[in-house]
């Protein structure tokens, strides 16, 4: 059945390619930022006419543009949007360090320039987009040189009563919204400690804790994590107590300065935020509620990021008193999950968007691996087994769509965090876990000529990210190699090789967003460097908001538009233009453990 929809597909692309197709055309795309000279390396050659038979060169600046390598075009992949003919250009061969372009033979047509080196190639690149998660602050935000939010919150659902003060200032914005939750921000920290300890890349030291430039003598990754980490400590004012959501889509009301919300919870414009208690049980204080089932998905993120925090803040950092302070909010919130198993889901309130989340077992494999990992007890380690065989496959890898946020995070750490702590026979069964969702995704990409096989849902850049972070470990746990190539293919995508020919991190790349969806954009025309776009999306998802999002008939990139995917630089787009926290966080993760 799959394959007759994917035939039905091509088909209705290539009769609308046929029918648009006027003057030639061809376009190359490749990975914008380069590539390391022992990695694997294509572009893609799409054209509105058959050029089977046809030469590309490989020209660099050296030697009065020589030509370096040639490639003869060959098999066509499938159509995709308005082009029905699609070549794969590999040049993986080509080692040597260099700035270079490929040219169709015969005509003007060209690649941007790009770079092969030896290092360096994400450097640049993994400090802007720890620079965004630093821009997305709250309290205190360095970027701006303003306070916000500082009367932050007064509660609801608490064993208090509504409207008691609690002190939770900082932390970091959701998105180009104000929004604060536990959900992401959770995550985020978790992939800051992953990309210190996990990787060999070595941050600078360039801010203080404030984010301000004065260097501090602490990688500027962990002065980010710390701030997440106290505003997460904040967030847990009790041993049995934890909030999980700063405010609500009563945000939603345009384009604002963060230090002049203008949004009202009740206690007027620029004044306090209403605070959420993980209760484990509906939450919605207007006409929508969410479903929450328990609160176990937060309380092993929060768990997890304690307990791996509290290694590196004794050992690497020598606080111990910090570190046990981290462990003990881990224990007790760890606790609370194992009482509320279920998931916490974010609270509407005007409309019924939110982060859907439903699973939670992954969480607290994760959080009982760390647990273990930092105090030495076995009965974590039996437990994280317990939630391990619990989680299984349970993700978007292989599906068509899922609803937003549904299988979050995006992949399960936790199972390549465990794989080092048990015997053999369990570690056979962690690398089958993502044995079977690697393959579900590569199966998938066999649909398009761009070798992607993530579903374009919204956040589909987040998924990317994600299935690239689960090839790497699945190989650094099996020595398998079979999913090398879908991951760079993917990479290659976010930076640039898909039919818009637009890097999906701001400011990253020769082609990138101009116009991202968010405030200072729009209110000072400064745009915010390093934040991974919400990125591609269905169409027939994107024409739910086209009632609110303006697309001019002339918009930049119609032309590589598609009837599957789309993607808009518009700054009405939120759809598919917007900046994210908790991607933005998996991104430099994976550009880090891609590192050389």
């Amino acid at each position: 059945m799959r394959r007759i929809l994917h035939l039905f597909l091509l088909l209705g692309m290539y009769l609308v390619s046929l029918n648009g197709a006027s003057e030639f055309e061809a376009f190359f795309r490749i990975n914008q930022l380069g590539y390391h000279a022992e990695t694997l390396k294509t572009a893609v050659l799409f054209s509105n006419q058959d050029l089977s038979d046809r030469t590309v060169e490989i020209k660099t600046k050296k030697l009065f543009q020589k030509t370096v390598l040639k490639r003869q075009v060959t098999h066509n992949e499938g159509a995709f949007g308005q082009f029905p003919f699609h070549y794969r250009i590999d040049f993986t061969q080509l080692q040597e360090p260099g700035e270079y372009w490929i040219e169709l033979s015969g005509t003007d047509i060209r690649s941007h320039t790009f770079f092969i080196k030896e290092s360096g190639t994400y450097s640049e690149a993994r400090e802007k987009m720890l620079g965004y998660i630093r821009q997305q602050r709250c309290g205190y935000n360095p970027f701006l040189d303003e306070a916000c939010h500082t009367k932050d919150g007064r509660t609801a659902y608490g064993p208090m009563p509504d409207g008691t003060f609690v002190y939770v200032f900082g932390g970091w914005h959701d998105a180009a919204d104000l929004l604060q939750y536990m959900m992401t921000s959770g995550n985020t920290i978790g992939r800051l400690l992953l990309a210190y300890s996990e990787t060999g890349v070595r941050f600078h030291d360039e801010v203080n804790a404030l984010g301000q430039p004065f260097p501090n003598g602490i990688p500027d990754i962990l002065d980010e994590a710390k701030w997440g980490l106290d505003w997460m400590l904040r967030m847990h004012p009790e041993p049995d107590q934890l909030f999980h959501q700063i405010a609500d889509d009563r945000d939603h009301i345009g384009f604002k300065y963060p230090y002049k919300d203008s949004s009202d919870y009740g206690w007027g414009p620029e004044s306090y935020r209403v605070v959420y208690y993980a209760t484990g049980k509906p939450q919605g204080l207007g006409k929508f509620t969410n479903t929450s089932t328990g609160l176990a998905n937060l309380a092993g993120r929060y768990a997890a990021v304690m307990a791996r925090a509290a290694r590196i803040w004794k050992e690497d950092l020598n606080q111990p008193g910090q570190a046990e302070i981290f462990l003990k909010a881990g224990k007790e919130v760890y606790l609370m999950g194992k009482k509320q198993p279920g998931s916490q889901e974010g609270v509407p309130h005007k409309a019924s968007y939110r982060y859907h989340e439903t699973t939670w077992a992954d969480d607290m494999e994760w959080g009982a691996a760390e647990l273990f990992l930092t105090t030495g007890d076995s009965s974590y380690l039996e437990e994280a087994k317990k939630y391990a065989l619990q989680a299984g496959t349970d993700s978007w890898f292989g599906k068509d769509t899922a609803r937003h946020y549904e299988y979050y995070p995006f992949m399960n750490v936790g199972h390549y965090v465990l794989h080092g702590c048990v015997e053999e026979d369990f570690q056979d069964t962690l690398e089958d876990f993502y044995r079977k969702e690697l393959r579900a995704v590569q199966e998938r990409a066999e649909i398009y000529p761009w070798n992607v096989g993530h579903p374009f849902i919204w956040c589909s850049n987040n998924l990317a990210s994600a299935l690239i972070v689960e090839s790497i470990l699945y190989e650094r746990m099996t020595g398998d190699s079979q999913f090398r190539q879908l991951a760079a293919d993917t990479r290659d995508w976010i930076f640039g090789k898909n039919p818009w020919g637009v890097s999906q991190v701001i400011d990253v790349g020769t082609v990138t967003s101009q116009n991202a969806h968010g405030s200072m954009l729009s209110l000072e025309g400064i745009k915010t460097p390093g934040g991974l776009l919400d990125g591609p999306l269905y169409l027939s998802t994107h024409k739910l908001h086209h009632a609110y999002i303006q697309i001019p008939e002339e918009e930049p990139y119609k032309a590589f538009q598609s009837d599957i995917v789309v993607y808009h630089d518009l700054i009405g787009d939120y759809a598919t233009n917007e900046p994210t926290l908790d991607g933005t966080a998996e991104a430099l993760f994976m550009i880090c453990l891609s590192h050389e």
